[in-house]
C-alpha cells in the first residue's frame, strides 16, 4: 500500500493528554496546527471538561476515573469524524493512543514521552524515583495525588530552570489517579491475565511513530524503545526517534515548535500506510 492521496489524506489531528494534565497542556499546539489547515481536537477525559483550577479544588473526579470509559469517549470522539484523524498522545496520552489504534481508529499515531502499556518491564531508576510520590503510600490508590513543584520539576521538566518549571506547574499541573499509576505502572505484570492497558503487539494497525526525550525522567528512553520493540511482531509500521536534550515536558518546553512538527510531518507522510515507504 502507498501513501495517502489528496482526498484521504487526514484533515483532522486529535490530542491526547496524559496524566497530571488537562487538555490545556495542548493550547500552544493546537494553535499551531490549526495554522497549519489543520482540525485540531483536544479532548478531555470524561469529567475533566472543567478548568484545572476546578480540578484542582474538586479531585475527585480525577480520583474515580478509569482507563475504560477513557478510552471509550476518545473512541467516541474519533469516531463521530467524517475521516480519521492523526492521534498524538503524550506520556498516558501516548497508552490511550496505542489502545485507540488498537481498535482500529486513526490514520496514524503518534505516542510521546508513552507511558508503557501491560507488557513493557523496564523501570529504570530515574521513572521509579518520579513516580515515588504516589506510590509511596497505598492508601494514595484510591486518591487524586498530585505533584509538588519541586517533584514535577524532577519528574517532568528537569531541563527547565526552577522558576519556569514552577510556572508551568501552577498552569497546568493537576492530580493523577493514583489507581492508574498503581495498576498499570507497577502491578499490571504481576496480574494473571490480561489487564485493561494489554495490547496485542501482533496485531495489525495505523503506523505509529514513538518519540522519546534524551533527559527525560518519569518515561525515559528506555521505556519507548521497549515499548517499540514490542510492536515488532505487528505487520503494521512502526518507527522510533530519540530527541537529544528534551525532558518529558517537551511539548510546551522551549522548542516545542519542532517537535509538534516533527510529529505531524511524519503523521502525514505515513498515514493509511501499511509498509514501510520504499527506500
Amino acid at each position: 500500500m502507498t501513501g495517502t492521496t489528496s482526498s484521504s489524506r487526514p484533515d483532522t489531528v486529535v490530542l491526547v493528554h496524559g496524566l497530571w494534565m488537562t487538555p490545556r497542556s495542548w493550547e500552544h499546539w493546537v494553535e499551531h496546527y490549526e495554522r497549519q489547515g489543520m482540525t485540531v481536537l483536544a479532548p478531555a477525559f470524561p469529567g475533566f471538561e472543567v478548568e484545572v483550577e476546578a480540578l484542582r479544588e474538586n479531585p475527585q473526579v480525577i480520583a474515580d476515573l478509569g482507563v475504560p470509559e477513557t478510552v471509550d469517549h476518545l473512541a467516541g470522539v474519533i469516531g463521530a469524524l467524517d475521516r480519521p484523524p492523526i492521534i498524538i498522545g503524550h506520556s498516558f496520552g501516548g497508552t490511550l493512543t496505542q489502545l485507540l489504534l488498537a481498535r482500529g481508529l486513526g490514520a496514524a499515531g503518534v505516542a510521546i514521552d508513552s507511558a508503557p502499556p501491560e507488557g513493557v518491564r523496564v523501570t529504570p531508576l530515574s521513572q521509579a524515583r518520579s513516580l515515588f510520590p504516589a506510590l509511596k503510600n497505598p492508601a494514595n490508590r484510591h486518591r487524586a495525588v498530585a505533584f509538588t513543584a519541586e517533584e514535577f520539576h524532577y519528574a517532568f521538566a528537569n531541563t527547565l530552570s526552577a522558576e519556569d518549571s514552577r510556572a508551568a506547574w501552577e498552569r497546568y499541573a493537576i492530580g493523577a489517579p493514583g489507581r492508574w499509576i498503581w495498576d498499570y505502572g507497577l502491578i499490571a505484570n504481576f496480574r494473571p491475565g490480561h489487564q485493561e492497558t494489554w495490547l496485542d503487539f501482533s496485531a495489525d494497525r495505523a503506523p505509529l511513530l514513538f518519540i522519546a526525550g534524551e533527559k527525560d525522567h518519569i518515561m525515559p528512553p528506555a521505556v519507548n524503545r521497549a515499548n517499540a520493540k514490542h510492536w515488532e511482531r505487528s505487520p503494521a509500521l512502526t518507527e522510533y526517534v530519540q530527541l537529544p536534550g528534551r525532558d518529558h515536558w517537551t511539548c510546551a518546553a522551549p522548542g516545542w515548535e519542532a517537535v509538534a512538527d516533527r510529529a505531524l510531518t511524519w503523521a502525514l507522510e505515513h498515514a493509511n500506510r501499511s509498509e514501510p515507504a520504499p527506500a
